[in-house]
């Protein structure tokens, strides 16, 4: 994906716009396959913070030095920041690729990261354990978590079918508690088209109990024509093609 001419401009720590997906470190422009395995790599040294700020029982005053610190190298990050609604370099929106996805974005600290795929037939799969930072009961899984996993691999689905759409309806029936730490399998399949209207519907289970279903999920997604589609994602200054109606 090039740049964008028409895309928006943001500022760096020297003054003056920077064009999307620019670097401004003083070793040149990088690619952006070298890009995302920076982010990725962030993003996973992230989680671990994450993971260790969720369980630890460390002293107050580490605590406060430990804040301290986190606070100087989130400083260091915002040298060079995007606005809310511009797409990162290291996106594909075209395509869908999120690399900041609150469910499966490598470079994203609460993310799983859910590691999903998915056939040209309507089907998709997601592989996640999940861990504290998503706790909702003592040991369990959080319920809006659970239903945030389900609507991503819904949403895969109908993608890989051919069919753009953002979520309409999403209902949710929780059969079993889901256990922190426990290796999961979110499994989905379309349903039925309608027009711009496609169904899906998806089961969470645990990998080695695969016929137990601990939660399910039915979908209805809606695609946006073009013109909504443009008004919908005007505020990114790019042309927003995966949740926009599929010929």
């Amino acid at each position: 994906m090039g740049e964008d001419p028409a895309a928006p401009h943001r500022s760096h720590a020297g003054g003056g716009p920077l064009p999307e997906g620019r670097p401004t470190s003083e070793e040149g422009p990088s690619s952006r396959e070298e890009r995302r395995a920076a982010v990725g790599d962030l993003g996973a040294a992230l989680r671990e913070l994450v993971d260790a700020a969720v369980r630890t029982e460390v002293p107050v005053g580490e605590l406060a030095a430990v804040a301290a610190t986190a606070r100087t190298l989130a400083e260091r990050l915002r040298a060079d920041t995007r606005g809310l609604h511009d797409v990162a370099a290291v996106d594909d929106p075209d395509t869908g690729e999120r690399w900041y996805s609150p469910v499966y974005g490598p470079g994203n600290p609460v993310a799983p990261p859910m590691a999903a795929e998915s056939t040209p037939d309507g089907r998709a799969t997601g592989r996640v354990t999940l861990g504290k930072p998503h706790e909702g009961p003592p040991g369990l899984v959080h319920g809006g978590v659970v239903a945030t996993l389900l609507d991503h691999v819904l949403a895969r689905a109908v993608r890989a079918a051919g069919r753009g759409g953002l979520t309409a309806t999403l209902t949710v029936t929780y059969r079993r508690p889901v256990q922190l730490g426990v290796a999961l399998l979110a499994i989905a399949e379309v349903g039925t088209t309608e027009g711009r209207r496609t169904t899906a519907s998806a089961r969470l289970v645990a990998a080695d109990d695969p016929g137990t279903t601990l939660a399910e999920a039915e979908g209805l997604f809606v695609a946006l024509r073009p013109e909504r589609a443009a008004a919908v994602f005007a505020p990114t200054g790019r042309d927003v093609a995966a949740w926009t109606t599929r010929s």
